[in-house]
């Protein structure tokens, strides 16, 4: 289905990439998948708690396509000052959404900032800016890999949210009944904000197994055991990816999911073929 025949909510999610070559990559990606006509784009913080340099950079680079760019905004590591300013320079910029997340401490540091978690941002980002953004905040279908139980995770996200962020985007998953379980409690917590499910493309084993194992996110026995099994066949594993990635994104719209957010890896043909076999 065409871009102009599909009335699907959708948004991706970049890196910042540290060489030409990767901004060359990140560039082509964009142009696109802008052609899918996204609600907006994402930008992540550099890898291993790097500076913000590279963000900015990127989300800059990013928004010239005249897309809405969203850019990661952490608060371990930070002071309210640094927060604030990078908050007014974002309004300066133009940019109108935020992904408010607690982050993970950079190696080396020692402290963890004046706000400790994701609903403190969140509550810091309204007092400083009212309604000025659209404020994104993650949810953890699967458990977050740090939370002591499901139901203290559970507690964690309606706190965020209540704090006055608008959307949620989730963890990827492979398994649509995690998604729909973590809804219905959240729901029965009083969380009314639309929750947007992430969704990451399969294109490499090795890379997906250790990105799972870091996050928390479970491969299911029997996708681990196919993927397994091609080996190095590049080819069989990105064909066997689609389908399943196109089968749980389906689910989820069938299901009543409000839409897909897009882990991209900068890259824009695994994202677009799954688009391409949806109905919608």
């Amino acid at each position: 289905m065409s871009a102009q025949q599909s009335p699907l909510d959708i948004s991706f999610e970049f890196f910042p990439p540290n060489t030409d070559a990767g901004r060359d990559k990140l560039m082509r990606a964009r142009d696109a998948l802008a052609t899918r006509d996204p609600r907006f784009f994402s930008v992540t913080y550099g890898a291993g708690g790097s500076t913000q340099h590279r963000t900015l950079s990127a989300v800059k680079a990013v928004r010239e396509c005249g897309i809405d760019t969203a850019p990661h905004l952490s608060c371990v590591g930070s002071e309210k000052a640094q927060l604030r300013d990078l908050l007014k320079r974002f309004q300066e910029d133009g940019v109108k959404r935020l992904v408010a997340l607690r982050g993970d401490l950079p190696s080396g540091m020692g402290g963890v900032g004046e706000l400790r978690y994701a609903n403190e941002l969140v509550e810091f980002i309204r007092e400083e800016t009212g309604d000025h953004f659209e404020i994104a905040v993650a949810a953890y279908p699967e458990s977050h890999p740090q939370a002591p139980s499901f139901d203290r995770d559970l507690e964690n996200f309606a706190r965020k949210v209540h704090a006055g962020a608008d959307i949620a985007i989730t963890q990827y998953f492979f398994t649509a009944e995690a998604y729909f379980h973590f809804v219905d409690r959240a729901r029965a917590l009083g969380v009314e904000a639309p929750i947007v499910p992430g969704i990451m493309p399969i294109t490499n084993y090795a890379k997906l197994a250790r990105f799972s194992d870091a996050c928390g996110a479970e491969i299911p026995r029997w996708i681990r055991k196919q993927l397994e099994a091609y080996g190095d066949d590049s080819e069989a594993i990105a064909a066997f990816g689609e389908e399943v990635i196109s089968g749980l994104c389906q689910r989820l719209l069938d299901g009543g999911a409000p839409g897909l957010h897009f882990y991209t890896l900068n890259q824009a043909e695994p994202t677009l073929k799954v688009l391409d076999n949806l109905r919608t």
